[in-house]
């Protein structure tokens, strides 16, 4: 059956994919796009944050709050509202409108003149962005069936890492070249191109179309009826929990790794991004599609593959991270960080698969909207808080034990060199990032270490995900 033939038929459950191969490939491509520049417009603030720390004289826990709960918050809010809306209306306009938005809320960030202009810009961003995942997840259910869809769900979510990578690519460079601010503005626009693009070339999928004959169906699911249904489902808040401490240390180490390499490994931001944070990205998403990859391969064999295979990942890159935030050597960190990145976001493509697959049709997308509400509100609201807090802590002890201590304050380290040399000296300026190095570092090596509870929480879910699936992925 074609695209434009199952377009027009009634939801039925045939266990086929949807549409043609080459079709349902671009449409995945387009749906990784769209992801790609989701994470680029979320990403970008954490590379450029050393030059908007300096120029608005922000601590880190200021700078957890921009990058973090402000967009958190209001990314968690809309998220679930705007999936109730798209288990009923058309997903392919909501995710076009919703790129559109954020899209233009990511170029005005670049003319904000303080704090809290950025921080309002940054809520918008979040409450665009809220309308890309849940949706898209339904769309690729639908597309593809169930033994496809770990793959299928993989290569979407590299969009996480792919967007952080392309973000330190082009975002580093732009802020070194210009300015922080032509950075949001030059990869804040295209967005609006790929929106209109979404909005005239995708199908909208009949609902439930790619599921096996008699797999469970319901007309319509309330939010109330589909809350119900979830409370007692052990592996979808198994998987939430797992994913939610993923998300509060992942998105905690990103939003001051940046700050890490220049502090302690003393390079610019272009170079940080470039050399650092660029090649971690892009081993962070081959260790998602790789993850997919394997998941697909051994769920034949052995069902509960996409669980166990992110939760023994999670655990062996525990040294890994430890000895990269440790070492002074800037090889040995970038070695370690690639291999620990590969190994824990093979988790990516799981959460997603797990979430929608204990789930009636009519209620995906709102099962990840609720997934997603917990992740990001805890993970990403409070993780970049959790280690800017830290760090705040611990730079401030460390200001104190300095030799030039009666001379420094956190709050003068926090400036640029310029401010720091105009009010000392040489010396001065060599101790403050001495200390605030220190202190980031402490930061993020500790908080890393939380990833061995998700692991554990993966190993768990193994008891009880195959009474929950409703359709097996063997």
């Amino acid at each position: 059956m074609s695209a434009t033939q199952a377009q027009g038929s009634p939801t039925t459950n045939t266990g086929q994919a949807f549409g043609t191969s080459g079709y349902r490939s671009y449409v995945l491509f387009s749906l990784l796009v769209v992801y790609t520049l989701n994470f680029i417009d979320r990403a970008l603030i954490s590379v450029v944050s050393e030059p908007i720390i300096q120029e608005f004289q922000l601590t880190d826990l200021q700078f957890g709050l921009l990058s973090g709960f402000g967009f958190a918050l209001t990314y968690t809010l809309f998220g679930i509202p705007i999936a109730r809306f798209a288990e009923q209306y058309n997903r392919v306009r909501i995710i076009a409108f919703s790129v559109i938005f954020w899209s233009v809320m990511t170029a005005l960030c670049g003319i904000a003149g303080s704090f809290l202009a950025l921080l309002v810009f940054r809520v918008g961003v979040g409450i665009g962005e809220a309308g890309c995942t849940p949706p898209a997840n339904s769309i690729i259910a639908d597309y593809f069936p169930p033994r496809s869809r770990a793959r299928a769900l993989a290569i979407y979510a590299m969009g996480v890492t792919l967007g952080s990578a392309l973000a330190a690519a082009f975002g580093g460079p732009i802020a070194e070249a210009f300015s922080w601010r032509e950075a949001f503005i030059i990869l804040g626009l295209p967005g609006v191109v790929i929106g209109l693009i979404v909005l005239f070339t995708m199908k909208e999928p009949p609902r439930g179309y790619s599921d096996p004959p008699g797999t469970p169906q319901v007309e319509k699911l309330g939010f109330g009826a589909t809350l119900k249904k979830l409370s007692g489902n052990r592996s979808y808040w198994i998987n939430a929990l797992a994913a939610t401490i993923v998300a509060f240390v992942g998105y905690g180490v990103s939003s001051f790794q940046v700050s890490f390499f220049v502090r302690i490994h003393e390079l610019s931001i272009a170079d940080a991004a470039l050399k650092l944070v660029l090649p971690i990205s892009l081993a962070a998403a081959a260790g998602t599609f790789g993850g997919g990859y394997a998941i697909e391969r051994l769920s034949g064999r052995f069902p509960n593959a996409v669980a166990w295979v992110p939760g023994w990942s999670l655990i062996v890159s525990l040294p890994l991270y430890w000895i990269g935030f440790s070492t002074n050597s800037q090889m040995v960190a970038l070695v370690m960080l690639i291999i620990a990145a590969f190994l824990h976001y093979t988790y990516l493509g799981s959460q997603y698969t797990i979430a929608q697959g204990v789930v009636d049709v009519k209620a995906r997308a709102t099962a990840i909207a609720i997934l997603l509400f917990v992740v990001n509100l805890i993970g990403y609201g409070l993780g970049p808080l959790f280690v800017g807090a830290i760090s705040d802590f611990l730079s401030a002890s460390y200001v104190e034990s300095a030799a030039m201590s009666s001379q420094m304050t956190l709050e003068l380290c926090k400036g640029t060199n310029e401010d720091i040399l105009a009010a000392g000296s040489q010396a001065m300026l060599e101790a403050c990032r001495q200390a605030t190095g220190e202190g980031v570092r402490d930061a993020l090596r500790f908080t890393a270490m939380i990833y061995g509870l998700s692991g554990l929480a993966y190993l768990w879910l193994c008891k009880h995900l195959q009474n929950d699936l409703l359709a097996k992925m063997n």
